[in-house]
């Protein structure tokens, strides 16, 4: 008998959904424009069972896939679960058989040493394909048009890393896939892996080289020369996992790191260069990019540990007010002589994370960037709990030649999942489309999709979708146009 444990991982908005549904053509306030013609994917942790050890966090919930159709301005909805093995070994059984987020200790006699991956992070379109993203564990790959299930990929056998990012970044110039994994030979290892993929789904690169120390590489970012590496102390040990503690602790204690990789295809290790700086948090990468000798690498900065959910590593209390983080630019200088940075750099004013771009302008000189923003000046009611975390109550724009800001806020009983940038077309300016992201009414119960003129986010979305059935906290999303994905009108 499912028994779901009254927590708030698994009450209010964050009640398990386990849905699995095709609704065709969405109700719709506003207008879709009728050019659009592809899908956004997303993902949210959703746990096929209640948690085999009484309860658990968000982040370990199954995967689960929506996709939003978009063609003839009309919007239909597509979920299935990401049927990786972990949730066919649990389907079969009836029951969790995986004990707690990355402790396998935790986990039944029945499935040691199988692949404990969710795929519940990141819903990434490339090649034709759907990656469904997990970091500690190989890419899922499903058919992009009707969600089902391939499997695991090793890249035709020639990937040998245990691990691939659920953050994956396709450089605009050559069209590649540049990717990592990070625990690569294993749990708790400092090994990681560098992975550069083709269209075709070809390997053709892998690079291994090691870490400083152990540590949550959620995140990383290009540029036409190198591959950026954050290393910040979201660490671990096998102590803590023996302990039952959550597997992720933040240690203050520690210097962080960029370790700056050529994008050669003869590059070793040994070419690494490992930039130092003092203990700070940082997760996501807005963008990244090269001027000159110098390298700019923006990322939201807290001051401390910004997840609650993975606590200080000697058990100090959470401090919501250094968990607070603030784009901020990162430069070092390949002509110079000092491991140190040459700069650290706060861009805005706002409290936000979950920052996105222009894709086409990865690893390159961009203007706009969007991310979900908290402002604490407008009122928050959650009659209906909060759907996960920090109550994201903005959607925030950032323009970097001008340093003009907008934000549009979602009300006192909503809070938005990350958003989404469309271009209008493959050669439109930069910013020139939409902006799509998941509203959670929390007071409702249900699930908007907003759609908004990227470059206008300010005036409200221009169009709100009404999704019928309650999205739990998603994670990450991406778009693809008809023509990648086999739908082309």
């Amino acid at each position: 008998m499912a028994h779901f444990p009254d927590t708030p991982s698994f009450t209010g908005f964050n009640t398990p959904s386990r849905v699995e549904a095709d609704i065709a053509d969405l109700d719709v306030k506003g207008a879709i424009p009728p050019e659009l013609n592809g899908a956004f994917y997303r993902v949210q942790p959703d746990p096929q069972f209640a948690p085999r050890l009484g309860d658990d966090i968000a982040f370990n919930g199954d995967g689960m896939i929506t996709m939003f159709r978009f063609h003839d301005g009309q919007c239909d909805f597509k979920q299935r679960w990401a049927k990786t093995d972990k949730w066919k070994l649990e389907k079969e059984a009836g029951k969790a058989l995986f004990g707690a987020y990355r402790n396998p200790l935790t986990d039944d006699e029945a499935v040691k040493g199988k692949i404990r991956g969710t795929a519940n992070t990141n819903a990434f379109i490339y090649g034709g394909k759907l990656y469904a993203l997990k970091e500690d564990s190989p890419a899922l790959v499903m058919d992009p048009a009707t969600l089902e299930t391939e499997g695991y990929t090793w890249f035709n056998g020639a990937m040998t890393g245990q691990t691939f990012t659920a953050h994956p970044k396709v450089d605009p110039l050559t069209g590649d896939m540049i990717a990592f994994g990070y625990a690569a030979k294993g749990l708790l290892t400092r090994d990681m892996t560098y992975y550069v993929v083709s269209p075709e789904g070809e390997l053709k690169q892998e690079l291994w080289f090691e870490l400083p120390y152990y540590c949550m590489m959620h995140d990383f970012a290009i540029t036409p020369d190198y591959a950026l590496f954050h290393v910040v102390p979201s660490t671990s040990s096998w102590d803590r996992l023996e302990k039952g503690l959550p597997h992720f602790g933040f240690d203050t204690k520690l210097p962080v790191y960029l370790g700056v990789l050529p994008r050669r295809a003869d590059a070793t290790a040994e070419d690494i260069r490992w930039f130092k700086r003092d203990n700070c948090f940082a997760s996501h990468v807005m963008n990244a990019f090269q001027d000159g000798t110098k390298i700019h690498f923006d990322t939201p900065e807290a001051t401390n540990n910004m997840f609650p959910f993975f606590p200080d590593i000697e058990g100090k209390p959470f401090n919501p007010v250094e968990g607070m983080s603030y784009l901020t630019r990162w430069t070092v200088d390949m002509a110079s002589n000092s491991d140190a940075f040459e700069s650290v750099t706060r861009l805005t004013e706002m409290f936000g994370e979950f920052p996105r771009i222009d894709e086409r302008r990865t690893g390159l000189p961009y203007r706009y960037g969007w991310m979900l923003v908290v402002d604490g000046e407008k009122p928050v009611e959650l009659k209906g709990g909060s759907a996960g975390g920090l109550i994201m109550n903005s959607l925030g724009m950032i323009d970097h030649e001008t340093g003009e800001e907008q934000k549009w806020w979602c009300g006192p009983g909503s809070s938005l999942q990350e958003p989404c940038f469309i271009p209008r077309s493959a050669d439109a300016p930069e910013g020139d489309g939409w902006i799509v992201q998941v509203c959670n009414r929390l007071d409702e119960q249900r699930s908007d999709l907003l759609l908004f003129d990227a470059l206008d986010i300010a005036k409200g979305p221009i169009a709100e979708i009404r999704i019928p059935v309650r999205l739990r906290f998603g994670l990450h999303g991406n778009w693809a146009d008809a023509s990648e994905i086999g739908l082309a009108a």
